[in-house]
């Protein structure tokens, strides 16, 4: 095969874990809002650089913007093969894409193949590949779902990362979105990503998975966050089999104590969060709820959210959104503890 090869994205799918190393050519900013997963980045333009040469091809012309933008792209393309790839064999395989996959990828991918290396350029570049992340999601594959419910605080998460750690196959999104999927389910100092990258995310987690295993998902309602769960997927999750995970709400408020511990240690932050439920409980509710926290009654606090906001909420919505819930197999949790979640975790790997 001549070098750099320039294969469709349905070429490369197959091919695609094979790669030693993926290359993200566009700016930093494209690269944060998406990407390949398992991607690097390798700007031929920064962001900078980016915004001068296009601003120079819109208001001058194209060899103007491209007599600009060749040094920089040479000397970027130069740094970037002496800091990270100049210890690579002869036989290191790089796949190198840009946004459109041309100039910017082309250009380094002529660069790598004339040194030598097996490099593979993608046709269409990056939105060749979002084009088929979006139709994928359009008809995901025929995953064997196995919907985790129960209510707020019955150690749902808990058991999906366990369940991870003893081998099952399992999609979480509330991780894939960093966020736990309620109104204080934002994660301090971890913003969530783009609509995009969370269905790269999602995309390629199915892709992986072994069709003749069960997938383990929690029961998520349509957003996480500020994100949307694909509606193929979560059509596919509602018509799934269910467990109901039960935990007693003394054990639920400890377990809450402990996810939120960095609500339970900041009472300003939490009654920010407390006051989008103004709406549903009224002023006077949320402003006993903000006592109850400023005087650090944490543990009387989260009893009544569970009694008074989570668990009619959860109630109201389970039956009507996973229609096999009903038949659910029933997991009883006696404690929080690690050995509870693993034990737990084992019987349903076992299936």
């Amino acid at each position: 095969m001549k070098y750099p090869a320039v294969l469709p994205f349905a070429d490369i799918l197959p091919e695609l874990d094979s790669f030693d190393t993926i290359i993200d050519a566009r700016s930093e900013g494209e690269f944060a809002l998406d990407h390949i997963p398992g991607a690097i980045n390798c700007p031929v333009l920064n962001n900078e650089e980016r915004i001068r040469v296009g601003t120079l091809y819109k208001q001058v012309g194209s060899f103007e913007a491209k007599k600009l933008g060749a040094p920089i792209v040479a000397a970027n393309i130069a740094r970037h093969i002496e800091q990270l790839f100049a210890d690579k064999p002869r036989e290191w395989k790089p796949l190198v894409y840009c946004w459109r996959g041309g100039n910017r990828s082309g250009s380094m991918a002529h660069i790598l193949a004339r040194i030598g290396w097996p490099v593979v350029q993608l046709e269409g570049g990056y939105k060749a590949y979002r084009a088929q992340v979006s139709t994928a999601l359009e008809n995901p594959p025929q995953v064997d779902f196995r919907v985790i419910c129960g209510t707020t605080g019955s150690g749902k998460s808990r058991l999906l990362e366990t369940l991870e750690r003893v081998g099952a196959q399992v999609l979480d999104l509330e991780r894939l979105a960093a966020h736990r999927g309620s109104v204080l389910g934002h994660l301090p100092h971890e913003p969530q990503p783009t609509q995009k990258m969370f269905e790269s995310q999602i995309w390629d987690k199915l892709r992986h998975f072994d069709p003749n295993q069960p997938v383990f998902v929690e029961s998520e309602s349509k957003k996480v966050g500020n994100l949307r769960v694909p509606d193929a997927v979560m059509a596919r999750m509602r018509a799934s089999p269910c467990i109901a995970v039960h935990l007693s709400r003394p054990n639920r408020v400890r377990l809450l104590m402990e996810d939120y511990e960095h609500f339970a240690q900041d009472a300003g932050a939490l009654n920010g969060q407390l006051e989008h439920l103004v709406q549903l409980h009224g002023r006077a509710k949320i402003d006993a709820w903000h006592a109850m926290a400023n005087a650090g009654a944490m543990p009387e606090l989260v009893d009544q959210l569970l009694v008074e906001h989570y668990d009619p909420a959860y109630l109201r919505s389970i039956d009507r959104n996973f229609t096999e819930y009903t038949k659910a197999q029933v997991l009883e949790l006696a404690d929080i503890a690690p050995e509870d979640f693993v034990r737990a975790a084992r019987s349903l790997h076992a299936g």
